[in-house]
């Protein structure tokens, strides 16, 4: 196996992470990068196969547990009951259960609420240049999940406060000022929904927590823990990766001269997803000794699936560096795969469709002011702003 060595923290690699995966793909299905210490699946095939191998999973196994920083118990706490972390047959039951509060009829219900803030926050942007991820990308889904879950909207700036410190957890630049944001803001925002699923359980409303609060599978409720850490979950990868993929999209439409408006909005929206993905790595550990593509697991080692080499693998996608909102839809990896599917999946591909459609409708000149960065975030991928004229 080729070891390699490329730092997710070099500038070049912020910006442009792509030449560094087609060049370790062209070692193979499997190659070891050094500075992460671990093995990483860079091709659609390898990715696409470990995802939805069962003798790989998202807990640690149990002899290669480590005690936790004491620091860190809060934010410990949350992913421990995290549905994102759990395996069967625990992910199973949690899973059950939610899917039966977050059905795809309660989803596409909130179409017209959709296309009633979009349109909302576009009669509020300035005539000056702004910052399109603040005024429109981030509002977009955080408000959606207030809506969902029935948390008052004006909380909206605390859930996206406690959400960037938990998430940062996850990213190759991390400090210990991190990890102390990540605590206060699991101990604060666990405080918090806490504190209303109590209301719930008094006063249940048409919400996502009521719904939670209510479900049953085989006779079993989700316990506290369980409804807190859920409802972080999906405030927090739901709203995250859609605020990149819109930021994302919107920007390589911009740069490219490319109207949505002649696009199918569907294909459109698979693009934006293949083509520059708001998550690019997903780890999973071996659950016994198993060779593939040539590599011997042994129980416990950690594989790294890079999401967005997958997506740009030639073997599957004809030109894949070449943003091509027509091309045939082909799965990719965005929303990983296997158990872990993204359960916000529908979701996020209603909001990026509305938001896309009715920004162009409504701002047809719209255009850059400013050169776009990627965030120092990896392995997210998301631009630090999206400055645009209107």
């Amino acid at each position: 196996m080729k070891t390699v060595l490329q730092s997710p923290v070099d500038p070049e690699f912020v910006q442009d992470p792509y030449p560094f995966y087609h060049s370790a793909r062209a070692h193979g299905n499997l190659v070891y990068w050094e500075d992460y210490r671990k093995v990483a699946a860079v091709s659609h095939r390898a990715v696409q196969a470990l995802l939805k191998d069962r003798r790989f999973g998202r807990e640690v196994p149990d002899e290669f547990q480590r005690p936790a920083a004491a620091h860190l118990a809060p934010w410990l706490n949350v992913e421990a009951h995290s549905l994102l972390e759990a395996e069967p047959p625990r992910h199973t039951r949690l899973r059950a259960l939610v899917m039966r509060a977050f059905t795809s009829r309660g989803i596409a219900a909130l179409e017209p609420s959709v296309l009633d803030l979009c349109n909302t926050l576009i009669d509020r942007f300035p005539s000056d240049p702004f910052d399109l991820l603040d005024a429109y990308c981030t509002q977009i889904p955080v408000i959606t999940i207030c809506r969902l879950l029935g948390v008052p909207e004006q909380q909206s700036p605390d859930l996206l406060r406690w959400s960037h410190a938990m998430v940062a957890m996850y990213q190759a630049s991390r400090t210990r000022q991190t990890e102390d944001e990540a605590a206060t803001a699991a101990q604060e925002f666990t405080a918090f929904l806490s504190d209303y699923i109590e209301k719930r359980r008094s006063d249940p409303q048409d919400d996502l927590i009521t719904r939670l609060i209510e479900a049953e599978e085989e006779g079993e409720k989700l316990s506290r823990d369980e409804l807190v850490a859920t409802c972080i979950l999906l405030l927090n990868a739901g709203h995250e990766a859609t605020v990149h993929s819109l930021g994302n999209g919107v920007k390589t439409l911009l740069q490219l001269g490319l109207d949505p408006r002649n696009c199918d909005i569907d294909e459109l929206v698979e693009e934006i997803l293949r083509y520059d993905p708001p998550l690019h790595m997903f780890t999973r550990y071996a659950y016994e000794d198993v060779e593939i593509y040539g590599h011997r697991f042994k129980r416990g080692d950690e594989v790294a699936l890079l999401l967005g080499a997958a997506n740009r693998d030639p073997s599957v996608w004809n030109e894949p560096d070449v943003f091509d909102p027509t091309r045939p839809v082909v799965t990719n990896t965005s929303f990983g795969g296997g158990l872990h599917f993204c359960v916000g999946a529908p979701l996020a591909r209603l909001e990026m469709r509305l938001a896309l459609k009715v920004l162009f409708q409504r701002c047809p000149n719209i255009r850059l002011s400013a050169e776009p960065n990627y965030s120092n975030t990896y392995h997210f991928r998301g631009l630090t702003r999206l400055v645009v004229q209107a």
